[in-house]
């Protein structure tokens, strides 16, 4: 299993677009993947889940990835999370 944690600094929090776009990253694996913050967690690759998340500019995620394809799953949305939020 691999994770990273990000601390968002979108003045928006994780809003329609950039989760469309970190979604869209997560299908293209076979991995589980999970997104996390405080007590409360979401499958990345389901749209509704991540946004249900309400997560807000400067506040703390932990995603974790766990499958054949992780170091790869990982590394690519550890990019996109610092490009993108």
């Amino acid at each position: 299993m691999k994770s990273f944690t990000y601390v968002i600094a979108d003045k928006v929090g994780i809003h329609a677009r950039p989760a469309g776009v970190v979604v869209k990253t997560a299908q293209k694996y076979q991995s589980v993947i999970m997104i996390q913050r405080g007590e409360d967690q979401a499958d990345m690759k389901k749209l509704m889940e991540v946004m249900s998340l309400g997560v807000k500019c400067g506040q703390e995620v932990t995603v974790t990835v766990e499958g054949a394809d992780e170091e790869e799953a990982c590394a690519e949305l550890e990019s996109v999370f610092k490009e993108r939020l």
